[in-house]
């Protein structure tokens, strides 16, 4: 499939499923590894991982069509165009996106990273623990607003600098 296919494809997306044209850009782009989708939102172009197109075929590419263009949509009205935003989820349920792409055949697995600090509370002793280094002045206590200090967890290596 062209470029110039997927743009016509997403044009009759947006007219049938929202019943608004889509006037920006569309393209295939093969270097998303981890995402379906995106929509820019100071051009409001869209881009489509041409991958998810070979491995699930066209009905889980237009699911992935639609949640950009909810994005879309909701962007230019000025409503919550975020994942967290009640708009979005209404109008993706409404027109029958999908929330999240399917992962690729072969892609590897992201192993979560571990927590290496903590953030220890001087006043009360309460523990905070962070998976990546903080300043410990930018922060203070959530249960007693005291001052924190920060510990390398025992075990955890920090990460080393490239």
């Amino acid at each position: 499939m062209t470029n110039e296919e997927l743009q016509r494809w997403i044009e009759r997306v947006s007219r049938e499923s929202f019943g608004l044209p889509f006037r920006h850009k569309a393209s295939f782009n093969s270097r998303l590894s981890s995402t379906g989708g995106r929509y820019f939102m100071k051009t409001h172009n869209i881009e489509i991982n041409p991958h998810q197109l070979a491995a699930y075929g066209p009905e889980e590419t237009e699911k992935i069509i639609k949640h950009e263009l909810c994005h879309y949509h909701l962007h230019l009205a000025k409503r919550g165009y975020r994942h967290r935003d009640a708009d979005f989820k209404t109008l993706l349920a409404r027109v029958g996106g999908s929330r999240y792409c399917q992962n690729l055949p072969g892609a590897k697995a992201r192993r979560p990273m571990p927590y290496r600090y903590k953030l220890i509370c001087t006043q009360c002793s309460a523990e905070y623990l962070r998976k990546r280094k903080v300043n410990p002045q930018r922060y203070r206590c959530g249960k007693c607003a005291g001052p924190l200090k920060l510990a390398v967890i025992e075990g955890a290596e920090p990460k080393a600098k490239r």
